[in-house]
């Protein structure tokens, strides 16, 4: 685990203690790309596949954690970070371990985000995630986020 994943892990556990009972895992944070894990055992639902409130924030928090963690890069630590909306569609069922992805905008949304930021003190960016079972590529949850940063 690369010293950023542990910093990340150890935010999350720390600040949103729902990420301890869920078993949530920084997986890694390479090339502008986050890797969360989670269990089925501490998320599992009547079907025996994963509980679809669980994924909705694995969902979400990977988007949450590549924010903070691509602003960290960028030397801005003076805002804060929310989920104002956000869009979900379970086209495949979780039957074990799951992986969620978020992976960096265009690079001209990223500067825009930004530019609008540190003139205003508020910035929307919208994070595509998605998560999937972990011995496939294939996306089993797909969630489109608008996050909110603000001062």
């Amino acid at each position: 685990m690369t010293t950023d994943s542990q910093y990340l892990q150890s935010v999350l556990h720390g600040d949103i203690p729902l990420t301890r009972e869920m078993g949530l895992q920084v997986l890694d944070w390479q090339a502008q790309q986050l890797r969360l894990q989670l269990p089925l055992a501490a998320n599992v639902n009547h079907k025996s596949t994963m509980f679809g409130g669980s994924l909705y924030c694995a969902a979400v928090l990977v988007g949450w954690g590549w924010l903070h963690l691509r602003l960290r890069e960028a030397g801005i630590d003076d805002g804060h970070i929310v989920i104002q909306e956000g869009q979900i569609s379970y086209p495949l069922p979780v039957t074990g371990a799951a992986i969620a992805v978020c992976e960096a905008p265009e690079e001209k949304v990223w500067e825009r985000f930004i530019a609008t930021y540190q003139r205003r003190g508020r910035a929307r960016l919208t994070l595509n995630t998605r998560v999937c079972n972990a011995d496939s590529d294939e996306a089993a949850v797909q969630f489109s986020g608008q996050y909110v940063l603000h001062r």
